[in-house]
């Protein structure tokens, strides 16, 4: 897997997906399951792949390809 993700990018995605995942312990009912879709974010940035972006043809990550 080459890195697709760049630095703000990374930034952003880890900052939302705990916002997400915040929303499990805060909100009350099935509804809380929803916060649970903030994992997807943060596996994203820490990995620093998103499978989508090649679909789309983006590329955020300033690395020289090889």
């Amino acid at each position: 897997m080459t890195p697709n993700v760049g630095g703000i990018d990374r930034t952003l995605r880890i900052v939302a997906g705990l916002v997400l995942l915040s929303l499990f312990f805060l909100l009350e009912g099935n509804a809380r399951y929803w916060g649970l879709i903030g994992i997807v974010p943060i596996l994203t940035g820490f990995f620093r792949f998103c499978p989508v972006y090649p679909l789309l043809g983006i590329n955020t990550c300033p690395m020289k390809k090889g």
